[in-house]
């Protein structure tokens, strides 16, 4: 339970310094030991705007390539829905590995955070 504990303060004391507002909403990753999903949330209201799995994506790689993959097919789907600036919220993860890999896929892609 102390390692629970320990993600649960970190996503806690990360989430208290970032918020989205009207004009930036919120990227939330989520990373499991196979997959990776990323969600649009609206915080005003409350909305889950957009949700992307790398299940959706169907060539191989490794997890560290499907998740830059991952950030490039989310940003072109951003670009659909007119959305140039976001908040990325890593939760409890550090910014290494795969989640850095989905930032620079949206970095490419045009998003700004």
């Amino acid at each position: 339970m102390k390692k629970k504990n320990r993600q649960l303060r970190r996503k806690v004391r990360i989430r208290s310094k970032i918020s989205s507002n009207k004009d930036r909403l919120r990227l939330s990753v989520y990373r499991s030991n196979k997959h990776l999903f990323v969600q649009l949330i609206d915080d005003v209201k409350g909305n889950t705007l957009l949700g992307v799995s790398d299940k959706s994506l169907k060539d191989g790689g490794t997890k560290t390539e499907r998740a830059k993959a991952l950030g490039l097919l989310l940003a072109s789907k951003l670009k659909i829905k007119k959305i140039k600036k976001i908040v990325f919220d890593r939760g409890s993860y550090a910014y290494h590995g795969r989640v850095k890999s989905i930032a620079e896929g949206l970095r490419e892609g045009g998003v700004e955070f």
